[in-house]
């Protein structure tokens, strides 16, 4: 007779066994699925929507054909801007370019391109080359797809990419030539709205990020969408193109976005002549001058030589001269010229350390970073190189500075440790729509006390960030599909600060305002395309000055109240009338639907449009240039947009507002625009699985 216990033992001891395999499959099968390292190829697999999901064997690998996939959808503006960077795109194309080679030259941007590559990691410099040659690849096998006026810019180096970078972010972003032809800070600058919801407020209990930057339709402002897989990276986001890494973009882990911060990166300095240089503590200092010759491209296709000499003082490149005085320019970051392999490393994080950990090198010039991750962290950073400066406040340092003493001359910029910085605050929440780092939560979180004077203004907090605190604010549990509700919020705060005394004003007036007393009365304070009052109300903001409308101002200890209410009624009342006289000759009715007017209009797209442009408080964010028929027609504003959730798996949808390819005969150039019109988003597809069942083309490498 056999005893009980052996078979009972044995019967333990397989059942362990059964479960420690049936575990290791799994975990194998995790991996396999979830690891980029078990790609043993290169390929791109290309959705339906043009989306590139690089899949690749190395890090090299990846880069190059991200290169590849950059040029199928955006060849030849790709070559266009590279031939900027360079300084020669008059050379190539003509007059109309001269002013951009002399802007570029002048301000050094393709021999500080040479300085900046030798300074990159091997590793990464290898990367870059990689990225160039994707692009050299692409034109050498499909020379019929490149315009033949753009392939003179072949071949591309890494030099090129860098020359570009540094022309968008040190150039345009930091500094940008129309503000320097008059000497001023004043411009149509990007904006951009960015969330990152805490645990706490979620629905799901689950972090939530927002990335929605605003920029330009056209040129160097166009987002290109992507995914990159490799071993160490499987990330998802947008970059802007020719750009060689994701700018924008969430993995398994954490994510996050920029916006344009209220940051100070340049200066103006105005210098004193005397004896062919400037005064300069005392001395007369000479000038550094370098002779240049710019080509220009005629229309028989001979070059015409033009001489650039270039002028550099201690503070940096001479941009103006008049009579005894000149104006140079000093700009952050040049001596930074590790910023992409910061964006790299940022995508490639999985916890907050190592992510922060980029962040602390300070390679970006500028943008804040909204953060997220699935761990339950949320961070908002004021990033950028800021000048320490020996005196002043932040509107100080924006007029023109005297160049001719050391005591104004900035020479390091501070550290990551003096930048504003929250991080999981009580609230749960954090938002910045452009407004000064100060108002990223309420309650207040940073005390502006605590930083210098210079570091960013103090004294305002703009309308679209108001609205975005008050969506965030009021509702304690948001729901991913409350996200990307509040994200195409079309509601004007500007309207609900001011229309319940412009209305009762209006209704006291002539016949004209009474008449638009009971239109706005009606309105939905929406700019929807069927929203009738917005017409009118967009008018009379544009009347009135709104610098002065208020009878109340911002006040930090009220953030989301201020400012409120009409200072000056008999004003106020008069610019209606003129609004009002002004609707109605042009579209024949006060109450015009705002869809009417305002026209989403991109490529052979035209549609009504909804939102609309600061300051009028209107979260979903467009910016329209008049049209000759009296409309006003898309330029800019919502672009890419990225409402995820950190779940296992991350939930994300996106969109690319205009669509993911610029190239002659593209499906993609404005296949999502009618997503956009409607107010949607599109699911993210980031497995195999899920990219095979929208599959449109692959490419093997």
């Amino acid at each position: 007779m056999f005893s009980t216990e052996l078979p009972l033992a044995r019967l333990k001891r397989r059942s362990l066994l059964l479960f420690g395999l049936l575990l290791s499959f799994t975990f194998a099968l995790l991996v396999g699925i979830s690891s980029p390292a078990a790609v043993k190829s290169t390929e791109i697999l290309w959705d339906t929507y043009g989306v590139p999901h690089v899949y690749a064997k190395d890090s090299k690998s990846l880069f190059q054909a991200f290169g590849w996939a950059q040029m199928q959808s955006h060849g030849n503006l790709l070559l266009r801007l590279y031939g900027q960077a360079r300084g020669q795109a008059a050379e190539y194309w003509g007059k109309d370019y001269l002013e951009s080679d002399r802007w570029v030259r002048t301000m050094g941007i393709p021999t500080r391109a040479q300085e900046w590559y030798k300074a990159q990691s091997p590793s990464f410099r290898s990367y870059l080359d990689a990225f160039a040659a994707g692009i050299n690849r692409y034109a050498q096998e499909h020379p019929d797809l490149i315009d033949d006026q753009v392939k003179v810019v072949l071949p591309i180096t890494a030099v090129d990419v860098l020359a570009h970078g540094q022309r968008v972010l040190n150039f345009t972003f930091i500094v940008d030539p129309q503000q320097v032809a008059g000497v001023s800070k004043e411009a149509h600058s990007p904006g951009s709205n960015g969330w990152a919801i805490a645990p706490t407020r979620s629905a799901s209990g689950k972090t939530l990020l927002l990335a929605n930057p605003h920029l330009y339709w056209s040129d160097l402002f166009l987002w290109y969408e992507a995914q990159l897989t490799a071993p160490g990276i499987d990330a998802y986001g947008a970059t802007l193109v020719g750009t060689p890494v994701l700018e924008i973009a969430f993995n398994d882990f954490l994510g996050w976005t920029h916006t344009v911060n209220t940051h100070d990166g340049w200066d103006a300095y105005e210098l004193k002549l005397a004896k062919g240089g400037y005064r300069w503590d005392g001395q007369i200092k000479a000038f550094e001058t370098q002779k240049q010759i710019l080509k220009v491209k005629q229309a028989d296709g001979t070059l015409r030589e033009e001489p650039l000499v270039v002028r550099r003082s201690i503070h940096g490149p001479i941009v103006s001269q008049q009579d005894n005085t000149a104006i140079a320019i000093r700009v952050v970051g040049l001596d930074q010229p590790r910023g992409l392999e910061q964006w790299w490393d940022m995508a490639r994080a999985t916890a907050f350390n190592q992510f922060e950990t980029a962040l602390k090198r300070l390679q970006i010039p500028m943008f804040t970073v909204i953060y997220a991750d699935r761990q339950g962290h949320i961070m908002h950073l004021f990033n950028g190189q800021v000048p320490v400066r020996s005196q002043g406040n932040f509107e100080d340092w924006t007029d023109t500075i005297p160049g001719d003493t050391s005591k104004t001359l900035w020479t390091k910029t501070h550290p990551y440790q003096d930048l504003p910085r929250v991080l999981d605050p009580p609230s749960g929440w954090l938002q910045n729509a452009n407004d000064p780092p100060w108002t990223t939560t309420v309650p207040l979180a940073l005390n502006p006390s605590d930083y210098p004077t210079y570091m960013a203004p103090r004294d305002s907090m703009n309308f679209r960030a108001q609205r975005a605190a008050q969506m965030l604010s009021k509702d304690a549990k948001i729901s991913f599909d409350e996200l990307v509700k509040y994200k195409y919020s079309t509601r004007m705060e500007l309207a609900d600060r001011l229309l319940d005394d412009l209305i009762p004003l209006a209704r006291k007036g002539s016949p004209l305002t009474r008449r638009s007393a009971d239109v706005l009365a009606k309105w939905d304070r929406q700019t929807n395309p069927d929203s009738r009052g917005a017409v009118l109300f967009a008018a009379w903001a544009e009347a009135v000055d709104l610098t002065h409308i208020f009878a109340t101002d911002w006040n930090p200890a009220a953030p989301l109240t201020t400012p409120d209410g009409i200072a000056d009624p008999a004003k106020a009342i008069a610019a209606l009338e003129t609004a009002a006289t002004k609707v109605e000759a042009a579209y024949g009715d006060l109450d015009v639907e705002w869809g009417k007017v305002f026209r989403i209009h991109y490529g052979d797209v035209d549609l009504p449009a909804n939102g609309a442009e600061d300051p009028l408080g209107v979260f979903r964010s467009l910016w329209f240039a008049p049209t000759a028929e009296g409309r006003f027609q898309t330029i800019g504003g919502d672009s890419f947009v990225a409402a995820v959730e950190f779940s296992n798996p991350v939930k994300a949808k996106v969109l690319t507002s205009y669509g993911n390819s610029t190239q002659p005969n593209s499906p993609h150039q404005t296949d999502q625009l009618k997503l956009f019109a409607n107010q949607k988003l599109r699911d993210v597809w980031r497995s195999r699985q899920e990219i095979s069942a929208h599959l449109a083309a692959r490419q093997k490498f």
